[in-house]
């Protein structure tokens, strides 16, 4: 029996009942109690309060908070990260990001406009708190992760493959292996190989200095990368992050608190803030 299939499918399962669960929360003006919404997902509410444990690291009560449709505003209010005072302190590629160990490095400007040509690329799939996820890398780092419960296998793979035309991509999960363990809280160093044009990277860059658990804006990433006026800009850049998570375009919320859109499905982007919200609230203090 293929183990990594199970464990796939089984990743995916649960980010579906997930999904269920934010849409029929999402469509309610009045708390929804565990037993009420384990009866409508046909699930036992011993087994609905396991999974939301595990997934978010909260019981569904307190998650809940989390799902709330103005979350987005919520965090907007109270843990709008100043970038500003991040890339103040020196924090860098080659630095310590909120506590986590990543390192980046980019890809030439010349190599970019190729289209990947020369470059080989390596992929799999993995499991996920959020689905099926592609990892891609090059012999340096991660330069792709794309989350699949939305999309499809084959649409995500053809999106990712895309973007870089010209490229030798051979599948070789080993290789992937851990980093993407390391992307997704286990040991290791995390690494990326960023693939983008110069602005895109700066984009991205500011990215990285917004910690789990907090938002930043289209309008302030433009400032700190030096186009105040360039919102639409900055807009597109961020939505063609393709490390998906690691590089958090999830964190990106319009000025007016509205959620905004995401590459890989809105209800991703909503979880996955939501996930983080709640890890933040369940740590020590």
């Amino acid at each position: 029996m293929n183990t990594h299939v199970t464990q796939d499918q089984e990743a995916s399962y649960h980010y579906k009942l997930v999904r269920r669960a934010i849409e029929r929360l999402d469509a309610s003006d009045a708390p929804v109690s565990l037993e009420e919404l384990a009866q409508e997902m046909n699930l036992s509410p011993t087994y609905l309060q396991r999974l939301f444990s595990k997934w978010a690291g909260v019981s569904p009560k307190r998650y809940q908070q989390f799902l709330a449709l103005d979350h987005a505003r919520f965090l907007l209010r109270a843990h709008h990260s100043t970038l500003d005072t991040a890339i103040e302190t020196g924090l860098s590629g080659g630095g310590r990001l909120h506590d986590m160990f990543l390192r980046w490095e980019a890809m030439s400007p010349g190599t970019y406009a190729k289209g990947g040509a020369g470059l080989t690329i390596y992929t799999g799939w993995f499991d996920s708190p959020f689905g099926r996820v592609l990892g891609m890398g090059t012999d340096i780092g991660l330069c792709g992760m794309a989350f699949a419960a939305e999309a499809g296998d084959d649409a995500t793979y053809k999106d990712m493959a895309a973007r870089w035309p010209e490229a030798a991509f051979v599948e070789n999960k080993d290789k992937l292996d851990a980093w993407m363990s390391a992307a997704f809280g286990g040991a290791g160093e995390r690494k990326l190989h960023l693939i983008g044009t110069p602005f895109q990277i700066k984009v991205w860059e500011a990215l990285l200095h917004v910690p789990s658990g907090h938002v930043t804006t289209y309008s302030d990433i433009a400032r700190v990368v030096g186009s105040p006026k360039a919102v639409r800009a900055v807009g597109t850049a961020v939505g063609k992050n393709p490390v998906s998570w690691l590089i958090p375009c999830h964190r990106a919320l319009h000025k007016s608190g509205e959620l905004g859109g995401y590459h890989w499905g809105t209800p991703i982007k909503r979880a996955m803030l939501a996930y983080e919200t709640a890890a933040r609230e369940a740590a020590p203090r």
